[in-house]
């Protein structure tokens, strides 16, 4: 046990103690991006059990066959964060993936999506680029007073109910008043119709407890009860795990205030959808390296990091947008952008300069295809790779025709529209064009041949779920034809 693991060890176990916490809950991330846990009583909290580790069914998770599945998992004490239950608080602290070999030598099981992250995060250093990739995530979601779905033989659909909808019908038992907002008119909204400002104002102060610095948050657009939480900047690991810690408290906490949070890109019809705008910047000795004299206060060196975005844009989405559902918020027309192109302050660019921005030091770039359905450590590589591939190639994203575009792009004449290459239109698109074009990924050995195969296998079995099952709305359409 090295001394790191030691200090650790004490200092949780003085927390347990002085929480009063019953149990310990360890995670780790399944290949799509869902979190599975495993609890343990603090009784069973010591040094051994954790350098040891738990064996599990890596079948059962979907990263290997039945014949080999044996997997353990072993806990990363640094992650170590608190979390509500009904009855009280628990330890919850994200666990790291390995193999025993025929040998009897533990691994990093290289499937594992937390090891994808930090071999990016090594490649990185490796490259001399820069010391670290800084990213700050915007979470949008919804708070729903009730949300039912069901799918079955003969029947299906969903039921949401919020306090802010217009067209909302009183119940017998209902007791709450209302106070709706128009459907895209949600946008810093005030109280009373801001319904959930109580909610993300305990689950923000719960986050900033725990470690996790929060610049703001807000009603946005959608006005059955869609919120923000934008956090600060963090390391790329730091940020993958924080990103599945921020939105399972926010569940979590929804569930025991007696509402209900989703983080799906589109979870209303006609209302907007869920991004996760992806903010993003280098640094080297403590410089920003984005920052510059060229376009939008940008260096060279960040242009080529916006080329390789776009450059590989179709494939990225295979990571960063990877539900059939994200593919209904990316509609043509709306805020959420379908068209690779960068700009200065233009929202409808996928790639945009916040033109708010006057420090050097806080120069950044912001990608805002991306969605909260993407497994974070595999989207963040993702990312990254994309964006040093531009910076080894010097991609300039004017000479590859991706602006910058200054206007709306939606309001621009048909011709020059037809100039501009566009997003995939589904999640079989963006699956083709991983298949095609993935070699960025690779490099460094940070992505595997055989990971990329057994997400694509994962993704195309997800969607072919969708395909033969007749939707609600088809009913609608066909049923008298």
């Amino acid at each position: 046990m090295n001394e790191d693991f030691q200090d650790s060890f004490v200092e949780l176990s003085g927390k347990i103690e002085e929480s009063g916490a019953e149990f310990v809950d360890f995670k780790v991330v399944d290949p799509i991006g869902k979190w599975r846990h495993i609890t343990i009583p603090e009784s069973n909290f010591s040094r051994e059990f954790l350098s040891r580790g738990i064996g599990f069914d890596g079948s059962s998770y979907g990263y290997s066959t039945v014949e080999n599945s044996d997997l353990l998992l072993v806990p990363d004490l640094e992650t170590a964060k608190f979390e509500l239950t009904e009855e009280g608080e628990v330890l919850s602290v994200i666990c790291d993936i390995f193999r025993i070999d025929e040998d009897g030598n533990r691994r990093r099981f290289h499937d594992d999506p937390r090891s994808t992250i930090a071999r990016a995060r090594r490649y990185l250093r490796e490259t001399g680029v820069a010391n670290e990739f800084l990213v700050s995530p915007e979470f949008e979601f919804y708070l729903f007073n009730d949300a039912r779905f069901s799918y079955g033989t003969t029947s299906g659909g969903f039921e949401i109910d919020s306090t802010e909808l217009t067209n909302r019908s009183k119940s017998e038992t209902d007791d709450e008043s209302s106070h709706p907002l128009p459907s895209s008119g949600g946008y810093h909204a005030p109280r009373p119709g801001d319904d959930g400002i109580e909610l993300r104002n305990r689950i923000v102060s719960f986050l900033e407890r725990e470690g996790i610095p929060v610049k703001y948050h807000h009603h946005e657009v959608g006005g059955a009860g869609e919120s923000e939480i934008e956090v600060g900047f963090d390391d790329l690991l730091t940020a993958g795990d924080n990103t599945l810690y921020v939105k399972h408290i926010a569940r979590i906490m929804a569930k025991l205030s007696g509402m209900s949070a989703t983080f799906m890109p589109k979870p209303v019809n006609d209302f907007p959808g869920n991004g996760m705008h992806l903010h993003q910047y280098m640094v080297k000795d403590g410089e920003n390296l984005f920052s510059g004299e060229e376009y939008g206060g940008l260096s060279e060196l960040a242009l080529h990091f916006i080329g390789g975005l776009l450059e590989h844009g179709k494939s990225l989405m295979g990571f960063t947008n990877p539900t059939t559902n994200s593919y209904k918020r990316l509609i043509p027309g709306q805020e959420a952008p379908v068209d690779l192109v960068f700009a200065r302050s233009n929202r409808s660019a996928a790639v945009r300069i916040p033109g708010y921005v006057q420090s050097d030091s806080r120069r950044r770039v912001e990608l805002r295809t991306i969605d909260a359905t993407c497994n974070p450590y595999l989207a963040y590589s993702a990312v990254l790779m994309a964006g040093l591939d531009g910076i080894e190639k010097e991609l300039n994203p004017r000479d590859g025709g991706y602006g910058p575009i200054e206007k709306n792009v939606y309001d621009l004449p048909e011709a020059e529209k037809k100039r501009i290459k566009h997003a995939p239109e589904s999640l079989s698109a963006s699956l083709n064009a991983l298949e095609n074009d993935h070699e960025y990924l690779l490099r460094g050995n940070v992505f595997e041949e055989s990971q990329i195969k057994n997400w694509l296998r994962i993704k195309r079995e997800e969607e072919s779920l969708f395909h033969d099952k007749p939707h609600p709305f088809e009913f609608m359409l066909y049923y008298d034809l």
